[in-house]
């Protein structure tokens, strides 16, 4: 009896290892390592010596349960069904739920026509105008119900896609007085971006006025906050922006609007001059307002760094709301408030001003936030000018030269390509050379000559070293790593007018031995300007470069050896000189003549002209004895080639017609033979 009592023990011992007891002594199916459920247990708990010799007078079926009397077995055995069956049920269950919500058929018929209609490639055109017209049938005048549902809105945004302009006025008309609850719902908020993509005037003065006085509770709320932000950037008018910007002053800015007909203004400085009464809850109520969404890590909205800056540009840099607000920028550990302000406009300049009125230390620790990142700055529309300025405030050349060069130059020529034609990234690296130039800074980067000229006015308080001493440092820094690339990749560098002038900027300013890279850009004038590619070609040669504007105007400043001066009507040479003449026309020296009469005519006088070319005798004298090709030139248009003919319609009579015929350089150039 002892030895079946200590076997019935050692068995209990097993199944606690593998089970969890419940206080009835049963114990629970449990998965073993196989994956399978053991369905025996014990009859009754050995919770002692006295119990267990009970036990001994138990059969061996009453010592275990049967599956009836353990986990889902004995719930499948009493129901009488299988684990499939349920499951079915289950389903079938959950699918007269469904069936019993509101507009559960027409949901999914709208859900069968979005499948057929999310395929565009495989409907045809007339078909899918039939889906359309279903599905507004369907739709119309119950569009409030369907957009909140997860799946149904997606058939109304496929609507909106497809829909013609009056009915997305007639969806936008059903949704009035709703657009706030949509922008905070996960999926309905894309419905609203659908519909104002489209640019129509009417949607948008339908939607946008009902965001007035909910700007706080929007910003502040997860979904709402992206697309309160997309509206305000993408699609808002001067006036609508300023309404929706002016919350951030105060609840009275939500709660009472401007008279219809007054100008409305965003700018705080307007608003505290006309009231400066408000000056102290104004600025509280935004700086908290803007504290809060940085201390959630909400940073990227457009929005806030309008409101920052507006912030910003009403603190006297002597107070202690200054240091309080720079302090709140600095804290930021991660970066993301900086790196989102270098992307916008108003930020850019925020950080362009914090950067001037800043130490050097306070430099330093901004500047570190946009580590890895320069390269992409510099080809933004806003956040280059942070790069400019940095140029012009860090008294720490080494220190720039190592963050900032090491990055926007790049290891290859690649990038020094992306910067030469680049319209954004070619002024961080040619603003060291050119300066403020209008050819640098065309009127599309007027913002960024004002940023320059704000930033310069205050350095002179706060940064200690001459700014010709730090630019002349700078250009020393970055010249070697350009002559390089100019030199290793010639023909990458002259194939464009900007890549050119980048060209041409760097071997007039840089410092350094430049005679590799002027072997280099001479190379490429090399081979016969009128050569044409066979008629078994693959593909057409690209044009010489003598027979591009920009090639021949890059060739002949080069010649020249400096930069014309508008003011002396002079060239202003460089020191040392370039000698760039006598590099250029050996390589060109068998083909002269179709260089003197062809579109670079001028580049042939620059060599007449320049007063350090060594063979000007011998030019002479191949240009003498061609001297009826450069006549037949300069009084004869030239002839168009075939491509030109067979592409380029027919010139319409006009100023054109009264332009003078012949090529002006080879006229030129006869007068100088004559002369």
């Amino acid at each position: 009896m002892a030895t079946k009592s200590s076997s019935a023990a050692a068995a209990g011992g097993k199944r606690k290892a593998f089970g969890k007891h419940n206080e009835d002594g049963r114990t629970k199916a449990a998965k073993t390592t196989s994956g399978k459920k053991h369905i025996k247990a014990e009859a009754e708990d050995n919770e002692s010596s006295d119990e267990s010799s009970d036990v001994e007078f138990h059969t061996e079926e009453n010592t275990t349960s049967t599956p009836n009397e353990s986990g889902n077995g004995s719930n499948q055995a009493k129901s009488g069904t299988s684990s499939r069956e349920a499951h079915a049920k289950q389903k079938q269950v959950a699918q007269e739920r469904k069936n019993a919500k509101p507009l559960a058929d027409e949901v999914h018929r709208t859900k069968k026509l979005w499948e057929k209609l999310r395929r565009k490639s495989h409907v045809p055109k007339e078909e899918r105008q039939q889906l359309v017209e279903e599905l507004f049938t369907i739709i119309t005048g119950r569009v409030k119900d369907f957009v909140l549902k997860h799946d149904a809105v997606r058939a109304v945004q496929t609507a909106v896609k497809y829909a013609t302009p009056a009915q997305r006025r007639q969806i936008a008309k059903e949704l009035q007085g709703t657009y706030a609850q949509l922008a905070e719902s996960r999926y309905a908020k894309f419905l609203i971006g659908k519909l104002l993509v489209q640019n129509d005037k009417e949607i948008r003065d339908l939607i946008l006025p009902e965001f007035y006085g909910k700007v706080r509770k929007l910003i502040n709320h997860a979904e709402g906050s992206w697309i309160l932000d997309d509206v305000y950037r993408g699609v808002a008018t001067k006036e609508q922006k300023a309404n929706l910007l002016r919350e951030w002053y105060g609840p009275e800015f939500a709660l009472f609007r401007q008279p219809k007909g007054t100008e409305v203004t965003g700018d705080l400085s307007k608003i505290l001059a006309d009231e400066p009464s408000k000056r102290t809850t104004a600025m509280k109520y935004l700086f908290d307002m803007a504290n809060g969404l940085i201390q959630k890590k909400m940073t990227g909205f457009t929005m806030l760094h309008d409101a920052l800056l507006q912030y910003f540009l009403n603190l006297n840099p002597e107070s202690d709301e200054f240091k309080e607000f720079f302090e709140t920028i600095k804290e930021d550990e991660t970066g993301d408030l900086l790196k989102n302000m270098a992307f916008t406009k108003s930020g850019a300049r925020l950080v362009c001003l914090l950067l001037a009125h800043g130490t050097a230390k306070d430099r330093k620790q901004l500047l570190k936030a946009y580590k890895d990142t320069y390269q992409l700055m510099s080809g933004d529309n806003h956040a280059h000018a942070i790069i400019l300025a940095a140029y012009d405030l860090l008294d720490d050349t080494v220190l720039t030269s190592k963050t900032i060069f090491s990055e926007i130059l790049g290891k290859d020529a690649e990038h020094i390509a992306f910067l030469a034609n680049d319209l954004n990234a070619r002024t961080t690296a040619l603003y060291l050379f050119e300066g403020m130039s209008k050819a640098l800074f065309p009127a599309s980067h007027a913002t960024d000559l004002e940023i320059l000229k704000e930033i310069h006015e205050i350095r002179i308080k706060t940064s200690k070293k001459d700014p010709e001493v730090r630019r002349k440092e700078l250009v020393t820094a970055m010249s070697p790593q350009l002559l390089a690339a100019i030199a290793s990749s010639p023909a990458d560098l002259v194939a464009t007018s900007f890549s050119c002038q980048f060209v041409t900027d760097v071997l007039l300013s840089a410092t350094g031995d430049k005679k590799a890279a002027l072997e280099a850009i001479a190379s490429t004038a090399g081979g016969d300007p009128n050569a044409e590619a066979p008629e078994d070609a693959y593909q057409a040669l690209p044009p010489h470069i003598s027979t591009t504007i920009h090639g021949g105007r890059m060739f002949k400043t080069l010649i020249s050896g400096g930069r014309f001066d508008k003011a002396t009507g002079s060239i202003l040479k460089v020191d040392p000189p370039l000698n760039f003449a006598d590099l250029f026309y050996p390589v060109i020296k068998d083909y002269v003549v179709q260089w003197a009469t062809g579109p670079s005519s001028f580049t042939v006088l620059g060599l007449l002209e320049a007063s350090d070319f060594a063979s000007k005798k011998e030019l002479l004298k191949t240009l003498k004895s061609n001297k009826k090709a450069l006549t037949k030139a300069a009084t004869e248009a030239p002839a168009p080639k075939k491509e030109e003919t067979e592409e380029k319609p027919k010139a319409k009579k006009g100023k054109n017609a009264a332009a003078p015929k012949g090529n002006q350089g080879s006229k030129l150039l006869l007068e100088k033979l004559e002369a």
